[in-house]
């Protein structure tokens, strides 16, 4: 619920408590940040800031950016096999734990507006090593997907071309090793073209956002206009032939799908009016998106047997010739699908250089990523690295990989926030908050439980990524984070106000 007329918080003040002295290793890995300093930092860089320039439609549309996209037009694919026509009961289940963590974003985004999202709510709450766990979860979440996402969108630009001029981009140059190619090279150029976008500014970047958010948004209304011709009630049948086991585990791939409604949270130090706008984007976003998501996949599987999904990753493409027989719907799609996945990618970009940014800020990893270019008012040094990584990552690594390793670090970094929410109501109870998750602490509880459920429906070799890459985290931390951390040092005064 939204609190109107709510007092300025005290974080606007610009100050707070000193924290006491550096004492044993277990006080440090728990020493937390100040909320107040958190948001008394916000927007400052090194050598700048950044620029309040975003209101609450373009905060929407950039968590739809992020949000909407490979999920329905790619991963359905992969998930239909699992759980048959019950696959939009597979939609419903991932929206409801992704609908109990909004609640809580929702809330620690109206009360500390800042660029780390989650990283910064387990830092004010939980201490600096869950901090550290949580960032290096995002980093996982964020550029990882955009990889996956990436390799997705090599499909639907051949599937185009194919539908228009007749011919396709070579397997050898559009599949990444160990799916019969040897280089994924739209996915590269694609991400490319992210990177181009987000180096001119965060407004012209959500400008170009919104218009791509229009178009896809358009592409899945016009697929179900088409495919409801097709639908036959024979496909429902039977609804459920691999049980309730198969929805879970489909819900858990297709919360891939959901994967970036908190992308605007990551944009609170570029909001205009954060603690109004960020709660309401985010739970807009994701109510937009479950409605699409459902609608579209109903329509899909009533066009088309369930088993015809198998193996195919432009499957909404196909069941618009199949329905028309015409190759041209298909095509129109699958146009719609190129500019929906790239906003994808854009947005999620972004919102892997600005948890970078505050991660950076706060020492944990290096200062070139909290660099602020003085005329663009972006880090545009760790916008060309993280692009080059996520790029290259998309050339190398299989879809089927990269989304449920994505899904496992999204779920981990979810269950933190649903944590940090009852422990940030406990500790500062007394915090002016824009919105309030109702009838907490039941309601993250139940958060952090479909959390915990949907990784526990992940499959061994996820877990086994998920197990390094934590460990890899660990070593940098207790290598590099830990001993540059701000923290660490004698404490810091606030930046002043502009």
């Amino acid at each position: 619920m939204v609190e109107h007329g709510a007092a300025p918080a005290a974080a606007d003040s610009g100050t707070w408590s000193p924290r006491p002295p550096a004492g044993g290793f277990g006080t440090r890995l728990m020493r937390r940040k100040p909320v107040e300093q958190l948001v008394a930092e916000g927007g400052h860089g090194e050598n700048g800031s950044l620029r309040r320039s975003l209101g609450m439609w373009q905060l929407t549309m950039i968590s739809i950016g992020a949000t909407l996209g490979t999920g329905i037009f790619v991963v359905l694919g992969e998930a239909v096999p699992d759980a048959g026509p019950a696959v939009t009961l597979s939609f419903v289940l991932a929206g409801l734990t992704a609908l109990f963590s909004a609640l809580s974003y929702a809330e620690l985004a109206g009360t500390i507006p800042v660029s780390g999202s989650s990283y910064s709510y387990t830092y004010a709450t939980m201490g600096e090593i869950v901090a550290w766990v949580c960032g290096w979860c995002l980093i996982l979440e964020y550029g990882v997907s955009v990889a996956a996402v990436a390799v997705g969108w090599g499909e639907y630009l051949n599937e185009l071309l194919d539908g228009t001029i007749g011919l396709t981009i070579p397997d050898a140059l559009a599949a990444p090793p160990g799916e019969g190619g040897l280089f994924n090279l739209p996915a590269l150029l694609v991400v490319l073209l992210a990177m181009a976008f987000l180096l001119g500014g965060a407004r012209e970047s959500a400008r170009a956002n919104t218009i791509m958010v229009s178009v896809k948004i358009g592409a899945l209304l016009l697929f179900c206009a088409v495919a409801f011709t097709g639908i036959r009630a024979g496909n429902f049948t039977p609804f459920m032939p691999l049980g309730m086991a198969g929805v879970s585990a489909a819900g858990a791939t297709l919360f891939f799908s959901y994967i970036g409604f908190d992308a605007a949270s990551t944009a609170g130090e570029e909001a205009k009016d954060p603690k109004r706008d960020l709660p309401r984007a985010i739970m807009l976003s994701l109510l937009i998106v479950t409605v699409l998501y459902v609608l579209v996949a109903a329509v899909a599987v009533g066009a088309q047997p369930w088993k015809g999904f198998e193996g195919s990753d432009a499957a909404l493409a196909a069941i618009m010739n199949e329905v028309t027989g015409r190759t041209f719907w298909g095509a129109l799609l699958a146009a719609g699908a190129v500019v929906a996945i790239a906003s994808v990618i854009l947005t999620v970009v972004y919102g892997q250089t600005r948890i970078l940014f505050a991660m950076s800020r706060d020492g944990l990893v290096p200062k070139v990523f909290s660099t602020v270019h003085p005329r663009t008012g972006t880090p545009r040094a760790n916008t060309l690295i993280v692009s080059l990584f996520c790029g290259v990552l998309a050339a190398a690594v299989p879809l089927g990989s990269l989304a449920d390793a994505t899904s496992i670090g999204t779920l981990f970094a979810f269950a933190l926030v649903n944590v940090a929410v009852v422990v940030l109501r406990r500790t500062r109870p007394e915090m002016p908050r824009t919105f309030r998750v109702p009838l907490s602490p039941l309601l993250p509880a139940v958060g952090f439980g479909f959390c915990v459920w949907m990784m526990g429906s992940l499959g061994a070799v996820t877990w086994t990524v998920f197990g390094v890459w934590m460990a890899v985290g660990l070593v940098v931390y207790f290598g590099y984070g830990m001993r540059r951390s701000r923290l660490e040092a004698a404490p810091v005064q606030a930046p002043a106000e502009k």
